[in-house]
């Protein structure tokens, strides 16, 4: 029987998890944006031993009572934030949420909606369908990430669009069920062969995306490419 739609009356029920590492230029405007949504119980912010102001601006909200604030003592990399944000996250629903301003989090009742109607365990945010504003940005960048969901796709026999998004949205208890192993950017690859293979219902919606330059704070790379294909190999086939 589906659930409660989204536009009722829904109570918090979202823990956010950020990983920021550097990211002072946006961090705060993040955060309040955040914070501003209806559905969000709580925020949790794993400050990855960042090197500029982004621990000291995160201090305004060391009194809200929804913001849990961490803070890794070296630098460890997305993936290993993410896991400790997780370990952290006691709302039904978990959503991830990078510190900077590609994503909009006005658009989590969109990414929410197939969990809520009770249709999905895990919804991908896509920027690739969909009529959402889109900056335009590097062109090799954009095949790359196709490349990767569709090397992904083959390997899982699964039919994304987007395989490398942020915004990807899980019932905690299937959280609680993949121990995530790596400490970078392979996340990604490594999250989407591990719920392929819980058999859970998969759903993708339309985001916008707001990506920036390198010279505005980008930090993937084209190595991260590469570990991308050695983790879909990885985790699809010998995990």
């Amino acid at each position: 029987m589906p659930g409660p739609k989204y536009n009722e009356e829904v109570s918090p029920c979202l823990s956010v998890v950020m990983p920021a590492f550097n990211e002072a230029a946006s961090i705060v405007e993040v955060v309040r944006l955040v914070l501003a949504q209806r559905p969000v119980q709580e925020v949790i912010v794993v400050d990855d031993c960042s090197q500029d102001n982004t621990w000291v601006l995160l201090q305004e909200f060391a009194g809200e009572g929804r913001v849990k604030l961490l803070r890794h003592q070296s630098n460890q990399g997305k993936g290993a934030a993410l896991r400790t944000g997780f370990g952290h996250a006691t709302a039904p629903y978990v959503l991830v949420q990078d510190a900077d301003l590609e994503y909009d989090p006005a658009e989590y009742h969109v990414l929410l909606a197939p969990i809520l109607e009770g249709r999905a365990d895990v919804v991908f945010g896509s920027r690739f369908v969909g009529a959402g504003a889109h900056r335009v940005l590097y062109f090799w960048h954009a095949l790359g990430n196709r490349i990767l969901t569709t090397l992904s796709n083959m390997a899982t026999n699964i039919n994304i669009t987007d395989m490398e998004t942020c915004y990807k949205v899980f019932r905690r208890e299937v959280l609680e069920r993949i121990t995530i192993q790596e400490a970078r950017f392979g996340f990604e690859p490594e999250i989407t062969a591990k719920i392929s293979k819980l058999k859970v219902r998969i759903y993708e919606v339309p985001v916008s995306y707001y990506g920036r330059t390198y010279a505005e704070g980008k930090k993937i790379g084209w190595r991260d490419g590469i570990s991308a294909v050695r983790c879909i190999i990885k985790y699809n086939f010998f995990s």
